[in-house]
């Protein structure tokens, strides 16, 4: 793993989830495969193994840099600027 540029700017605290699952999934009817969580606002997103790659759609939307697997028993980190494990 490796150190990204964004890791510094990251509140202390993660934020809080804003759901247990996503939610975009859920409103066009289709399955998560894994869950996501954006360490900057709490978003909850599928990740690109998912049809739609909510996770990476809510990067592109909002520049936000760093999530998270949202999966128990996992805790690695994703940097989406710097394409790194953090």
């Amino acid at each position: 793993m490796s150190e990204c540029t964004h890791v510094p700017e990251f509140p202390r605290a993660e934020p809080v989830p804003l759901s247990e699952t996503c939610l975009e999934c859920l409103a066009v009817g289709s399955h998560p495969v894994q869950l996501r969580l954006c360490l900057q606002c709490g978003h909850v997103g599928c990740c690109d193994s998912s049809p739609y790659r909510h996770a990476t759609g809510h990067f592109k939307e909002t520049g936000h840099p760093v999530m998270r697997s949202f999966e128990p028993g996992t805790s690695w980190r994703w940097c989406f600027v710097d394409e790194v494990l953090v």
